[in-house]
């Protein structure tokens, strides 16, 4: 894929890229390694003091930020726009906490180890690359930059070739925001050229949020490197409705869940689990509210689902559901792309899913819904869990027993209850199964790319 602007609203190529070229990309590598070696050395109060000049400036230029989004990938304004104020929070987060989550941790009684002082301190690892989807380019970013640098790593960003203007947007910012030169830049490079800097010695680590095949491919590099890696390769969420649940709120959080980013997240509600007491009334209103969204124009305000980021992201959603319907699935609504430019795709839901379809075991990148009808928990249960994926899980339900049953027997990540699954600073994010492994976000985040030493004092 060539290194461009293409606005999805249009397919218009707004602008190109060159890569870098060999000798540039040595530069940046070698430039990462010899800041970190001084960086490292920095403390807490003076990174954090870099991290809120930062997040001064994702605020003041949020809207500037947000353009850029909605043209290289189509979200929609507003939901750019929230984009880059969470990034600033994400930053302030880590700037205000890093310096406890990475506390020595001593050993309560170190004679019984023989010591007079026994702890354990954790270390920045050194330049780290990070390997970043077009989906939430600003945000996805930050979740790996915030904590790798207030821990005292550098960082490497190869970004999504669609998005290389937030990529180059985002190393500007933090250079804007006081970071010496080095701490953070963009490689604009394609993704074969991603292997050799995962094998340069001076790079001793990555982080990658993608697509299953890139995710095997980097930990396979990685592996034979015996380098570190953290992996969050999406999921086919299940959002599973009781009896007991409050129905209004959660078919308004249904629709929401799954249209969010014009349905290109990998938190995204996607099967649709519902108990056959209330499946009807469910989906009656779920299709009624999936009809009534406006898709168009992401700049304009009334505009609640933009177009899909690509060309072929648009037609493998489109390949998932024709094969469904041919092999008997029905569509509620939706499942026709409109006729016009651009990579649009109408809220689709779909039910009569059987098990040998596509849609059943797949993510599915886009607005589209499955709908499942289940006699009681254990069915609900079998079903959610009925994929390879992992990553998150939302169930609704007031009865207290069975909140606990889905919050046990979930298998994911993260289980919201009542609500919608979301990423916060506040609380590790990372998957189970083919989502990945690893946790971004919280304590744990920032940890990952740390060297827990054992100090032991006689």
């Amino acid at each position: 894929m060539a290194i461009a602007t293409i606005n999805p609203a249009t397919g218009e190529t707004v602008r190109t890229f060159d890569e870098l070229s060999e000798a540039d990309v040595q530069r940046k590598i070698g430039i990462a390694y010899e800041r970190w070696l001084t960086y490292r050395a920095t403390g807490f109060e003076e990174r954090a003091e870099l991290m809120h000049a930062t997040a001064d400036l994702f605020e003041k230029e949020a809207d500037f930020a947000a353009q850029l989004m909605t043209t290289e990938m189509g979200k929609t304004l507003a939901a750019a726009r929230g984009e880059a104020l969470k990034c600033a929070h994400g930053l302030r987060y880590y700037a205000d906490h890093a310096a406890e989550f990475l506390a020595d941790e001593p050993l309560a009684d170190p004679s019984a180890v023989g010591a007079k002082r026994a702890l354990g301190r954790y270390q920045p690892l050194g330049p780290v690359l990070a390997v970043m989807p077009w989906n939430f380019p600003m945000w996805q970013v930050m979740r790996f930059a915030a904590p790798a640098l207030m821990a005292g790593n550098v960082g490497l960003l190869k970004h999504a070739s669609n998005v290389p203007q937030c990529a180059l947007y985002l190393e500007d910012v933090f250079r804007r925001g006081g970071f010496p030169e080095g701490c953070f830049q963009t490689l604009l490079i394609s993704a074969r050229r991603v292997e050799p800097v995962l094998r340069d010695p001076r790079v001793v680590a990555a982080t990658l949020t993608g697509s299953e095949p890139a995710g095997r491919s980097v930990a396979a590099i990685c592996g034979d490197e015996i380098k570190h890696t953290v992996l969050e390769l999406g999921g086919s969420d299940p959002f599973v409705v009781m009896p007991s649940a409050d129905l209004e709120r959660a078919v308004a959080t249904a629709v929401e869940a799954r249209v969010q980013n014009n349905g290109q997240s990998c938190i995204a509600a996607k099967r649709f689990i519902v108990h056959s007491d209330v499946y009807d009334a469910f989906t009656e209103a779920f299709v009624s509210r999936m009809r009534g969204l406006k898709v168009g124009d992401p700049f304009e305000e009334a505009t609640d689902v933009g177009p899909l980021a690509t060309e072929q992201g648009r037609a493998g959603v489109e390949e998932v559901v024709d094969e469904a319907v041919s092999a008997g699935a029905t569509v509620l609504c939706g499942g026709r792309r409109p006729d016009g430019p651009g990579w649009f795709y109408p809220p689709t839901v779909i039910t009569g899913i059987t098990r040998d379809m596509r849609i059943f075991s797949e993510e599915v990148f886009g607005p589209v819904a499955s709908l499942y009808r289940v006699a009681d928990v254990e069915q609900a249960l079998e079903i959610a869990n009925a994929t390879g994926f992992g990553l998150g899980s939302n169930a609704w339900t007031d009865d207290p027993a069975e909140q606990e049953r889905f919050i046990d027997g979930l298998d994911a990540g993260q289980v919201f209850i009542n609500g919608k699954t979301v990423s916060y600073p506040e609380l590790p994010f990372g998957g189970i199964k083919r989502s990945g492994y690893g946790r971004e976000l919280s304590a744990h985040g920032i940890r990952e790319f740390c060297n827990l030493k054992t100090v032991w004092v006689g």
